[in-house]
């Protein structure tokens, strides 16, 4: 029996809640696994131990976790939870970074009336784990190799340079002619998009899901990547 186990951070957010509902709930439909279940690192319930607690015990459960980069929940808080409940746990890589993120990252951009003079910053979340700061540099080099131009990393945590910083970069660059776009590199609307949108930038793209539609493909293709690659060899399809 598999069971796959999205995990997201949690948000208070009513519309975050409902992006990552509908994110999950795509995610299941195609997986095919036996059984599916989310849960949270913060702010929402249930817990991941206490999901993995109410999957059945002869289950083979892969976490799967909607995490843009690696950091301390990926590193620390699922490994943790799941450690009790020995190796038919499995926990599954960050979603990024990834060249399909950036390629929703460039719809985002495109959506928001972007033009080509306009300088592009990356808003990431940040984290306090070099892994997680080095995939968010990443994220802004697959960025600009998907935009062929430009773009300055900006974190709203924990990591340097902020954001606000980033941004008065951009705008004080020499060849700088137009509006400064920060592309929101972040999975749902929450608390960290509307610290994006308080921010100096002239233009705020929506995240990378939104409450109002389904997931991109890319998004549900990219988790289901994840999924299967943690598949433990002899429960693969």
């Amino acid at each position: 029996m598999i069971a796959i186990l999205t995990v997201s951070h949690g948000t208070s957010d009513p519309l975050g809640q409902r992006a990552i509902e509908g994110y999950a709930e795509a995610i299941h439909r195609e997986a095919g696994a036996d059984l599916a279940a989310h849960a949270f690192v913060d702010v929402q319930q249930p817990e991941v131990g206490t999901a993995l607690s109410d999957l059945p015990a002869d289950a083979t459960i892969v976490i799967v976790p909607l995490l843009l980069s690696r950091g301390y929940h990926l590193g620390y808080d699922i490994p943790q939870a799941a450690a009790p409940f020995g190796e038919r746990v499995v926990v599954a890589g960050a979603l990024g970074p990834d060249a399909r993120l950036a390629d929703v990252l460039r719809r985002r951009i495109r959506e928001a009336g972007t033009g080509h003079r306009d300088t592009l910053v990356l808003a990431a979340a940040g984290s306090s784990d070099p892994d997680g700061v080095r995939d968010g540099l990443d994220a802004g080099a697959l960025l600009a190799a998907a935009c062929e131009r430009e773009v300055t990393v900006g974190f709203l945590s924990a990591a340097e340079p902020r954001l606000d910083a980033a941004i008065a970069h951009a705008r004080s660059a020499e060849n700088a002619t137009g509006r400064v776009v920060a592309a929101s590199y972040l999975l749902a609307p929450g608390y960290f998009h509307d610290q994006v949108r308080k921010g100096d930038a002239e233009i705020v793209t929506d995240p990378l899901l939104r409450a109002d539609g389904p997931p991109d493909p890319e998004l549900v293709a990219l988790a289901l990547d994840r999924y299967f690659a943690a598949l433990p060899d002899s429960t693969s399809p």
